[in-house]
């Protein structure tokens, strides 16, 4: 029977650092990423309402992107409706 040695992980060269936490240990006051930061000046009127629901909709449920689904249910929550012929 042949002696087995137990498996051990491997140590990083370098140590991991967090960048999601501040030097103190917490997260900064009032920072958030947003997948559409800062671009709502170049928009349309309507583009920006679709855009500044769908980052409150993320904040309300803790989402930092978003499906297809949830962006057609906040589309409907704004009042858009499909048209039919």
């Amino acid at each position: 029977m042949t002696q087995q040695t137990p498996l051990t992980p491997a140590q990083p060269a370098t140590p991991f650092v967090d960048r999601r936490r501040n030097r103190a240990g917490e997260n900064p006051a009032g920072f958030e990423r947003r997948q559409f930061a800062n671009s709502y000046e170049e928009l349309s009127p309507e583009a920006r309402e679709l855009a500044q629901a769908i980052d409150e909709y993320k904040v309300r449920h803790r989402r930092r992107f978003i499906t297809f689904e949830e962006m057609l249910s906040v589309i409907r929550e704004l009042g858009y409706q499909k048209q039919t012929g």
